[in-house]
């Protein structure tokens, strides 16, 4: 199993659990993300972004209505006032090692571990929007993300969203 972490940082030499920005609910971990999932982060770091899936739970009528004639297994959406800074940003792909990691949401790929870590890699992910494409992903690009967000909440299908805070009309 291969875990990572994103960052726009090609500097890193150690990850410290810490406990994340408005987030005062969780322990301090070092967060990862498994390989499977790891789609989702190829964007910016502070971009918002609703990410979603067909589960074993996922209803026939949810999965005609969000998959009905498209052969991607996930869907990323974000706001297309970010797609000039995703298609601008240089992001690097630290390998971690797995020992200390424990699964934290299966759903979502996220793994945690209360040990410091030393990446066994780095590298550049490259063109952003060509991973997500290469990953057999959609990208869904939209003025505003937020109502999206909650009929996908609202459907039986699987997902994730990761700083929507940034969102537009977040909170409203």
């Amino acid at each position: 199993m291969k875990l990572y972490h994103f960052s726009e940082d090609d500097g890193i030499l150690s990850f410290a659990p810490h406990v994340p920005e408005h987030r005062d609910d969780v322990d301090a971990y070092v967060w990862a993300i498994d390989e499977d999932h790891a789609p989702m982060y190829y964007l910016p770091r502070d971009c918002p972004r609703a990410c979603f899936w067909p589960a074993a739970s996922t209803t026939d009528e949810d999965r005609e209505r969000w998959f009905g004639g498209i052969e991607a297994r996930m869907v990323i959406a974000v706001e297309s006032g970010w797609l000039k800074r995703v298609r601008s940003a240089t992001l690097y792909r630290y390998e971690l090692p797995a020992a200390s990691f424990t699964l934290n949401d299966a759903n979502a790929g996220h793994w945690v571990s209360r040990d410091t870590v030393k990446p066994l890699s780095v590298e550049s992910v490259g063109d952003l929007l060509g991973a997500i494409s290469a990953s057999n992903i959609e990208l869904r690009v939209t003025p505003r993300l937020m109502q999206l967000w909650w009929r996908v909440v609202a459907s039986t299908l699987a997902y994730s969203g990761t700083r929507l805070r940034n969102a537009q009309g977040y909170g409203a």
